[in-house]
């Protein structure tokens, strides 16, 4: 089996002239959601094998702060270059190259991508992933190359919304 989570990068900033689209950073409000849901999926008792995310600051941040609240050590974070600007055919073809050693990943990148993957890969249809948002994904499958919506389980869907007071 593998195992799949796949996140939209927490919300950022668009209050930095002069910084590039990759480098925008997360806002307050991104820089609480992110621990938040790597509070959530901690207990949840998810052990991560690999966690990637895209090089995007906002990306990286938010695969960083989730880490830390997982246990999972930031500095094994494999940043994925191509994860950035990925159409979907780019963003599954990451996924099916993903060491089949690893049984158990956290995938963070951007949007419209990450929906439109979570949909290409999931049995269940997903309006649209929020900022922060994760899907897990459970897969019948030995190899990461032969994962796809027909061996495909939606587990679960959270976002920060499920986690407000």
């Amino acid at each position: 089996m593998k195992i799949l989570y796949l996140m939209r990068h927490a919300k950022s900033s668009w209050n930095f002239d002069g910084l590039s689209d990759q480098e925008r950073p997360l806002n307050n409000r991104g820089r609480t959601d992110a621990p938040q849901m790597g509070q959530a999926l901690a207990e949840r008792n998810i052990q991560l094998d690999l966690l990637v995310s895209s090089p995007a600051v906002r990306a990286l941040s938010t695969a960083a702060l989730v880490a830390k609240e997982m246990g999972y050590p930031p500095e094994r974070i494999q940043v994925v270059d191509g994860i950035y600007e990925a159409d979907l055919d780019r963003l599954v073809d990451v996924v099916h190259g993903l060491p089949d050693e690893a049984g158990s990943v956290l995938l963070v990148g951007h949007n419209p991508t990450i929906t439109d993957t979570v949909n290409a890969l999931s049995p269940s249809l997903i309006n649209e992933m929020s900022t922060a948002a994760v899907v897990c994904l459970h897969f019948q499958a030995n190899s990461w190359a032969e994962v796809s919506r027909q061996n495909a389980e939606l587990y679960f869907v959270d976002s920060p919304k499920n986690h407000e007071d």
